[in-house]
């Protein structure tokens, strides 16, 4: 394979992950709570200096790929969303950016979610898809007069966590989760937080990233094509 092509197809590959995650963002822009996602490209160099540290001695073909783009990571972006007045008692919003409601998943797992578009179901109190919402103690919450006082609120660092579903993190191992008691203030009733996506510049991104993926897959055609020709004038010298 020509050495041009390792890291066309590589950065083919990677802006359909970025297109991926960018429609993703779109869809979820109504999402209440919801945190745009990100991604960061870089090279293999940082895995190919580790290795060589170790003793490894590097091939022809680990000087090729070490030139390849791939995705280092994920983000999130933890700015707050824009705050809107419902006027439904069921409808809550956070303060403090890295403050979470906690709520247990159809699998009996402690989930978080920013999400506190509120409802009574079976006269517990539940999430939007149906989750009961915890106390401090990871009870369900009766839908009492002092129900609200008893929604558990924790204070987590968005680099503890990781999504799970389309709304809602699950903690790492060794996370750092703070309790806030009797929610100390943090969240204000009738209101909700709505989704951080800016629609403009997310479409803007979007398009970017179609382009780039058009201009790879451009570029690796082309290589094709100087092959074919220089294939095709070898034979005729050799015939």
């Amino acid at each position: 394979m020509n050495q041009g092509t390792y890291p066309l197809a590589a950065a083919m590959v990677n802006q359909l992950n970025r297109v991926d995650m960018i429609s993703n963002n779109l869809a979820n822009a109504n999402t209440v709570g919801f945190k745009q996602e990100g991604m960061t490209e870089g090279s293999f160099n940082n895995y190919l200096s580790r290795a060589e540290k170790e003793g490894f001695t590097p091939t022809k073909i680990n000087t090729i790929t070490n030139t390849v783009p791939k995705l280092d990571g994920k983000y999130i972006n933890q700015e707050v969303g824009p705050i809107v007045e419902t006027g439904d008692k069921l409808d809550f919003s956070l303060k403090h950016p890295n403050s979470f409601f906690k709520v247990m998943n159809k699998n009996g797992q402690v989930e978080y979610t920013r999400d506190g578009s509120f409802k009574i179901m079976d006269n517990f109190l539940v999430d939007s898809s149906g989750n009961n919402v915890l106390d401090n103690n990871n009870q369900p919450i009766l839908a009492e007069d002092d129900f609200i006082n008893q929604i558990s609120v924790s204070r987590i660092d968005f680099k503890d966590l990781e999504k799970v579903g389309y709304n809602n993190y699950k903690t790492k191992p060794n996370a750092q989760v703070e309790p806030l008691e009797l929610n100390e203030g943090e969240i204000v009733q009738g209101t909700l937080e709505k989704s951080n996506i800016n629609t403009v510049s997310t479409m803007v991104s979007l398009i970017d990233a179609n382009r780039r993926f058009q201009q790879t897959q451009k570029g690796i055609t082309t290589i094709d094509e100087l092959n074919s020709k220089v294939i095709d004038k070898i034979g005729n010298n050799t015939q």
